[in-house]
């Protein structure tokens, strides 16, 4: 693809992004920002989700796992689906009977101040973490593909990625965002239908003989790349029972205790088009995601049946490349356009909710909005999104030294093993809170809830030789709950909460 298109394609898609924000802001205020006047039809939200869940990690990422370890990921994917039923059966209809804008405010009310403000704190942590390293992705591509050619330098293409952001959501926020992400869904999911299509085509196939190509082609595991389900070795962090429980908590951790993707459940009418919302979103994320893993796939099968070379790091593909290095330089224009907008969709949905709502969370949480006039909330309001628009460029141009000094590193891995240690602590507070009446001693909490990942990160790095060479996989945000919960019932008190703060 010539630079000149890129560029095209890009001012094209960000002019759309632009209108839908001046449309949808009209007339916002504060509330608009952080509720959407709860106005937004469920069917938008379910289907904008996708983008805000995937994100340009799962675009790329995904797709270059499977020739490493075939469709393993899609036992995390099922481990996915009993987590959105806990959200939508458990935590979805206490958040609206509260009546809640931000989810921590719960905490606030089973136990006191010190626990809203820990558990609020690991959610900012957490998503601005784990949503700036997911944009970091979206910049390398950009950078990779246009704008050394142009010679721009990464810091500047780091800025004006977050620049763009910033543009439109700084006014109508999540109500902007539930269009925003609607439109660029759209986008992620045509680009890997119409890539896997395309691949098709080029190898002069239909689909179900590309489903039967890469069924015969192995992976690293020795096994089919079509091989989704591992029962063999209880050490290995494929292992079913790991991935599929793991990958149940970290839906509920990284959906159903995540203000960002809770927020904008938050915004439908009632609990009933929230919860239809949730089930229709976990219908059409678990197809999304089978067609990332088949796309993956096919990359590998196009790759050896073209004989082309992969971009390599020593002796090992750096699967991260594989993708944007087969879409833009050998499928042809039309395939190197849909990736381009596809893997700026899926990025940029992830990262404008992810600043919405740590906008919001920061503004409810920490700052008492609910206390303040409106010309005082607009003011901070705009400050608070500055302020974190800039915390996420210092987060990518760490992250590129990180990357930088260890190539090959596995972006999606990364992601989910940093929220096994951050959301550890959300889980264990928040279902401390739903299946206990007991009070906490306060000011132990955040002591707690800092020391335990800790010993999470400890017992992980140590696991081989304490366990006979178990591994921990992604199970470890579970252990990380329950080491939580178990030791805030240490410090719990034997006080029944009043009938207002039951659960």
């Amino acid at each position: 693809m010539s630079t000149t298109l890129i560029i095209s394609v890009l001012v094209a898609y960000f002019g759309v992004l632009i209108l839908i924000s001046y449309l949808t802001s009209k007339n916002a205020d504060s509330e608009t920002f952080f509720t959407g006047n709860k106005q937004s039809p469920w069917y938008l939200v379910a289907f904008g989700m996708i983008g805000a869940s995937l994100s340009g990690v799962t675009f790329i990422s995904v797709p270059g796992k499977v020739q490493i370890e075939g469709m393993a990921y899609f036992q995390i994917v099922l481990g996915y689906v009993l987590g959105y039923i806990v959200i939508a059966q458990l935590l979805m209809p206490l958040y609206y009977r509260l009546n809640v804008t931000s989810i921590y405010e719960y905490l606030n009310q089973r136990f006191g101040a010190v626990s809203y403000k820990t558990g609020a704190s690991f959610f900012i942590l957490s998503r601005t973490l784990g949503s700036a390293t997911r944009l970091y992705l979206a910049t390398v591509v950009l950078q990779l593909f246009l704008f050394d050619d142009l010679g721009v330098p990464y810091w500047l293409t780091a800025v004006i990625t977050i620049v763009l952001i910033w543009v439109y959501t700084f006014k109508g926020g999540i109500k902007t965002i539930v269009y925003t992400d609607t439109f660029q869904t759209l986008f992620l999911i045509s680009a890997v239908i119409i890539c896997t299509i395309i691949i098709a085509q080029l190898l002069d196939v239909d689909l179900f003989g590309l489903y039967d190509r890469i069924t015969e082609t192995k992976s690293s595991t020795g096994g089919s790349m079509t091989q989704i389900f591992f029962f063999d070795d209880p050490n290995s962090k494929l292992y079913f029972p790991k991935q599929f429980f793991g990958g149940m908590f970290l839906a509920i951790a990284m959906t159903g205790l995540d203000q960002d993707l809770m927020q904008k459940n938050l915004t439908c009418k009632n609990i009933k088009d929230a919860q239809k919302n949730m089930y229709s979103f976990t219908t059409v994320l678990i197809v999304t995601n089978f067609l990332f893993l088949l796309l993956g796939g096919a990359l590998y099968v196009y790759a050896e049946a073209k004989g082309l070379s992969l971009p390599m790091n020593g002796d090992k593909v750096i699967t991260d490349h594989v993708f944007p290095t087969l879409a833009l330089n050998h499928f042809g224009t039309l395939a190197g356009i849909f990736f381009l907008l596809g893997i700026t969709a899926s990025s940029y949905a992830s990262a404008d909710s992810a600043l919405a709502a740590l906008t919001t969370g920061f503004c409810i949480d920490f700052l008492n909005f609910n206390k303040r006039e409106e010309h005082e909330r607009q003011r901070l309001k705009l400050y608070v999104h500055i302020g974190f628009s800039i915390l996420f460029l210092v987060i990518i141009l760490l992250t590129k030294l990180y990357v930088d000094s260890n190539p090959g590193t596995d972006l999606i891995s990364l992601i989910l093993t940093i929220a096994g240690y951050t959301y550890g602590p959300l889980l264990g507070l928040f279902f401390y809170g739903i299946f206990t009446k007991r009070k906490l001693t306060e000011w132990m909490v955040p002591v707690i809830c800092i020391i335990v990942p800790i010993i999470c990160y400890w017992l992980d790095k140590n696991s081989e030789q304490l366990f006979n060479g178990y591994k921990f996989g992604y199970e470890l945000l579970i252990v990380n709950g329950l080491l939580t919960f178990a030791c805030l019932s240490l410090i719990s008190k034997k006080e029944i909460l009043i009938a207002s703060n039951e659960n």
